[in-house]
């Protein structure tokens, strides 16, 4: 696991794990593909915050916090929220809102989302205002119409895949039932989705006719639900908790993992690396593990050592621009010109497809500074400052950058569309 990021105006912090995303969306690929969405295409980030809630911003981006996967009883309880999800964004719903977000940090996004789902519950004196001036009413309130409109595709996307409504059913059923005995919104997807006991009589008619209402879940997606939660509970839970969870008695696989990742987090670190020395053994081709012993040896100041698994990883997984970019991390802390060099390959390539990441910005600053490149260093300082939507630091690095790179090159442009981009910010 990446690790948790700050969310800038809010409390929530957003989480980066290749392998958990991976699994996700595995499961929702067949959704995806349905609403004639390309599944690598549609970014999915989780939010670690245990309440329940789900949204869309910035795109095609499914944004889920680790309370709603957490609480999933079955993978079709997740899979239906997704397939709700992906109908707001086939049907446009997010694109009155486009524009002002274009820009908008992952941090921004939802810490805009908190502010809404507080102010929505009269949490909040006023408003909140977003990173563009984007009002609640202009972002993420769904009309009841909306609503109805992406339950009525997620209805058609599972019947076309032959999977049941019954996961979301039970899901509106819960948030109707946690209404009833709080006496108001209690979980934020209700507040940004208004719900209607309308809407939950459609689905349920819905399931009491459609001929793939009986449908289970499949064993795999069985299988995925089990280690995407053990995986975050083992994250995010003390470790006290986890080891209960999963003693010593219990040797699957999944219970192993969950070990591992509580063992490494007290830190226990010799009987972490047990234990996934024996994972990568018994696996050999799981990128996973040797990402997570990576990440071990590197975070308790074992550089060198980090290399090895993080470059296995690389080599198993090579289209996991978040192994390029642990990876990137480790060369650049080996102060050696030579990864150095290596590692500005590897975060360029990262930031293609995590333009958002600023963590890529700010390593690319780094290992260009080291190589003597002051333009460029001060070019991926602008991008920094623009992905965590920082008005006056992009624009100065945009303009530090101007005077020091080539004119006419395709660093140079960039630098003076960062300076653009960057008027549409608020400070």
């Amino acid at each position: 696991m990446l690790g948790s990021r700050d969310a800038a105006a809010g409390k929530a912090t957003y989480l980066r794990d290749t392998e958990i995303e991976s699994d996700i969306r595995t499961m929702a690929t067949p959704i995806f593909r349905t609403a004639g969405l390309e599944p690598k295409d549609v970014a999915i980030y989780l939010v670690d915050d245990p309440q329940l809630n789900s949204f869309v911003a910035g795109g095609q981006a499914i944004f889920l916090n680790s309370g709603l996967v957490e609480r999933a009883q079955t993978p079709n309880q997740l899979i239906g929220v997704i397939a709700h999800e992906t109908g707001h964004i086939a049907g446009g719903h997010i694109t009155r809102a486009e524009q002002a977000i274009k820009n908008a940090s992952i941090e921004q996004i939802i810490a805009l989302v908190v502010g809404v789902a507080a102010s929505v519950a009269g949490q909040s004196p006023a408003p909140l205002l977003g990173a563009a001036g984007v009002g609640q009413q202009a972002f993420l309130q769904y009309s009841v119409m909306q609503e109805a409109t992406a339950d009525h595709a997620a209805l058609n996307y599972l019947d076309r895949t032959c999977q049941s409504a019954r996961g979301l059913l039970k899901f509106l059923e819960i948030l109707q039932s946690d209404e009833i005995l709080s006496g108001a919104h209690s979980d934020p997807w209700s507040r940004t989705h208004p719900l209607t006991a309308q809407r939950i009589d459609y689905v349920r008619d819905h399931v009491e006719r459609a001929r793939c209402s009986n449908t289970p879940d499949t064993p795999a997606n069985i299988a995925l639900l089990k280690e995407i939660q053990a995986k975050l509970h083992a994250f995010l839970d003390d470790p006290a908790t986890t080891l209960a969870a999963y003693p010593e008695r219990d040797q699957s696989v999944t219970a192993r993992y969950a070990r591992a990742i509580a063992y490494y987090r007290i830190p226990k670190l010799d009987r972490a690396l047990g234990i996934v020395d024996g994972l990568i053994r018994d696996f050999p081709n799981n990128p996973y593990y040797r990402e997570l012993k990576g990440q071990m040896l590197f975070e308790n100041g074992r550089v060198r050592d980090a290399m090895q698994p993080y470059e296995e990883a690389v080599r198993l997984a090579p289209a996991a621009p978040l192994f390029r970019l642990s990876l990137a991390q480790v060369y650049v802390e080996s102060d050696d010109p030579r990864l150095n060099r290596r590692a500005i390959a590897y975060l360029n390539d990262v930031s293609r497809s995590e333009r958002r990441e600023s963590e890529v910005w700010h390593l690319l600053a780094v290992a260009y500074g080291r190589d003597r490149q002051m333009g460029m260093a001060a070019l991926s300082l602008a991008e920094e400052a623009l992905a965590d939507g920082k008005k006056t630091d992009a624009t100065q690095q945009s303009n530090r950058a101007k005077q020091l790179l080539a004119k006419n090159t395709p660093p140079y442009f960039r630098a003076e569309e960062i300076h653009r981009e960057a008027e549409h910010l608020d400070n």
